[in-house]
């Protein structure tokens, strides 16, 4: 708690129910018997029981299972998986690379913990439009992509599109202009992708499904072709396939197959968004996943059981 997840001493006293005192001591003699220390994780060691049944069961490079205490709430489980993907993320990206994301509740709370990062000639890129009928968007996306450029000193590029066009003919044409030919090639170019899955019943509801950018129809027609959640606003099936879905000729999010091809990391955290994390994972739209415990769990006992 304190180490991995950047807790205070007050915090995890009163999670464990004991004094900030014992919680002090406790620390002082773990690294004065050198129960504690700083070392360098070889990636290849046995990983946690969840982390090795997921990695056994799907074509993923790495799985990150977070602790988090089932009793803290899903709000709370989002905020420490949040806060490791921010420390992880440091890790990773660096001067002369390119970072698409696609923006939402998972996003909004990793951004606010992002760690001070100073690269050179490094981008982010938005992955898809936050447009609506009520508004633009512009200001909700530009807000997460405007910590992640500001925390790596990066270049922001934002993509001012609807979310969900009217008329697939609309984005068709739109798509030929060299001003969005110049997002698209970025997010080709992409070095990294972060993202998460959106599900219509999280219980900390996916920002696309309560921003309004859904009608009725659309409702009635993710009912139909089975949807098992969403990736930057493209839609897939229990088997992961994205293909044939008519509301995703409308979507300006990217087509699934690049977070097949990229290093693709996956943030998942709540019990509702299982269902789509398991289609996400046979469909092979990710490299790397962080989850938290709980949600692991689940998981492995509903699917892999």
């Amino acid at each position: 708690m304190y180490y991995y997840q950047n807790m205070t001493m007050g915090a995890i006293a009163k999670e464990m129910k004991v004094s900030r005192s014992t919680i002090s001591r406790m620390l002082t003699h773990a690294r004065a018997e050198g129960l504690v220390g700083i070392r360098i994780v070889d990636p290849g060691e046995v990983p946690h029981w969840l982390e090795a049944t997921i990695l056994e069961a799907y074509d993923l490079e790495r799985v990150h299972v977070v602790p988090v205490p089932d009793v803290a709430g899903e709000a709370e489980w989002l905020e420490r998986v949040a806060q490791y993907t921010a420390n992880y993320l440091n890790t990773l990206f660096g001067s002369e690379m390119i970072l698409g994301i696609a923006w939402g509740t998972t996003l909004t709370a990793i951004s606010k913990h992002l760690l001070r990062k100073t690269t050179h000639n490094s981008q982010v890129v938005q992955l898809n439009g936050a447009g609506n009928t009520q508004s633009m968007g512009i200001e909700y996306a530009s807000e997460i992509v405007a910590r992640f450029a500001k925390n790596y000193r990066a270049r922001a590029h934002l993509f001012p599109v609807p979310t969900f066009f009217d008329f697939a003919e609309t984005k068709k044409a739109l798509w030929k202009e060299r001003s969005i030919q110049r997002i698209l090639s970025l997010h080709e170019k992409a070095d990294l992708l972060l993202y998460s899955i959106g599900a219509v019943n999280a219980g900390l509801p996916s920002h696309v499904y309560s921003g309004g950018y859904l009608e009725q129809d659309d409702y009635a027609e993710l009912e139909k072709y089975n949807i098992a959640g969403d990736i930057a606003t493209v839609f897939f099936r229990e088997d992961g396939d994205w293909e044939g879905i008519p509301l995703n000729e409308r979507a300006s999010g990217p087509q699934l197959d690049l977070f097949q091809r990229k290093q693709s990391i996956c943030v998942v955290s709540g019990l509702g968004k299982v269902r789509g994390l398991k289609a996400a994972l046979q469909g092979k739209l990710m490299k790397e996943l962080i989850v938290d415990e709980p949600s692991a769990r689940e998981l492995v006992k509903r699917y892999l059981g």
